[in-house]
Formats: C-alpha cells, sequence, structure tokens
C-alpha cells in the first residue's frame, strides 16, 4: 500500500506543479487513466476488492471430507488423508466432478480447523515484525582469519546491518576493542551515506 500511496503522490504532485494532462500523467507514470483519476480525486489509493470465491460443487462434499480429515485425528501418521487420497476417494466412491486444487485448499483450511477444534494443535500465531528505515541496526563483531605476511592472524571483522532494508557494512580490525567498534560505525555510516 506505501508504494501505492507514493505514486498517487507523485501523480498529484506532477500534476499541480507541472500542470500536465491525464494522459500525459498516465503516461509519465506507466498508469491507466482510470489510476490518474483515482489520484486527483483522493490522495488514498481505494481499497483493493478481494473477491469471495465460492465453490459450489464441493459444498455437496464438505461433510464427507470432514468425515475423513476428524478420523485422520486418531489415524497413525502415515495412514492420514493427503488431499489427493481425499480427491480419489471422491472421484472414485461418489464420481465427483471437481478440481484437485479445489479440494487440496479446502483440506488444507479444514484440517487445522478441525484439528483445533479437537484440542489437538495449537493455532498457529506470529507477530510480523516491523522496522522503521533508519530506526534499527544490528552490529556484531566475528572471527576471521587471514594470511598477513604469510603467517595465519587473527582478525575481528565488524559487521552493521540496517534492520529495515538489511543493507549492511563490513570491515576487518586487528582488534574488537571499543576503537574498532567506534571506528566500524563510522565508516558503516560513512558507507551507507548517512551525514554526521
Amino acid at each position: 500500500m506505501g508504494l501505492r500511496v507514493e505514486l498517487f503522490a507523485r501523480i498529484r504532485r506532477d500534476a499541480r506543479v507541472k500542470g500536465w494532462s491525464i494522459r500525459s500523467l498516465a503516461r509519465e507514470h506507466r498508469v491507466s487513466r482510470r489510476t490518474v483519476r483515482q489520484a486527483l480525486a483522493a490522495a488514498e489509493p481505494p481499497a483493493r476488492r478481494v473477491s469471495a470465491r465460492s465453490s459450489p460443487k464441493l459444498d455437496r462434499y464438505r461433510s464427507l471430507i470432514d468425515q475423513m480429515l476428524t478420523v485422520d485425528l486418531d489415524a497413525p501418521r502415515k495412514q492420514r488423508h493427503t488431499a489427493q487420497r481425499v480427491f480419489d476417494r471422491l472421484v472414485d466412491e461418489h464420481q465427483a466432478v471437481i478440481s484437485y486444487s479445489t479440494v487440496r485448499q479446502y483440506v488444507k483450511a479444514r484440517r487445522v480447523e478441525i484439528a483445533f477444534e479437537a484440542g489437538r494443535a495449537p493455532l498457529e500465531v506470529f507477530v510480523p515484525q516491523e522496522h522503521a528505515p533508519g530506526a534499527e541496526a544490528e552490529v556484531d563483531f566475528g572471527d576471521v582469519w587471514t594470511d598477513i605476511d604469510g603467517v595465519r592472524t587473527r582478525c575481528y571483522m565488524f559487521a552493521l546491518r540496517l534492520s529495515h532494508s538489511g543493507k549492511s557494512v563490513h570491515r576487518v580490525f586487528p582488534s574488537c576493542g571499543q576503537e574498532a567498534f567506534l571506528e566500524g560505525h563510522i565508516e558503516a555510516f560513512e558507507a551507507l551515506g548517512v551525514s554526521r
């Protein structure tokens, strides 16, 4: 969504500052004229519509599939139904005329729901990580062995990685003391184009 908001802002700015026509804006920003009109009408892009797809052919077989997956809760792992096996049974035993992908998607969703309803599996939960640009970085030292004048020498690699973009800077120092730590930061900021 962020890129689309920026696109709308650029379109609105070019229309205001350069006075370009809708056709010129569409050509310049490589979007449709409809998108240009949307951008000129509102700063926020409209929310995308996600159509809910129904599978009417599957409705007759939902209870059968649920029964198979419920029985699988007590079956040994190797004897449980795969989506392919469920599909084959529907075709062979019930002469179902249905696509495999429809069955696969339903089995994938229902298997987790049935296990959760039976108290057998925890619901998967995750927390997405968000890092604001320039707000966080990770810094560490690692051991590096190099040959200096034919002598194997232990050195230390300073590594700074920005959490938002993943850009990183590496420098090798003879020690991992405070001087190397501070100098590594200075060189990393210069390499990344951060002003002092």
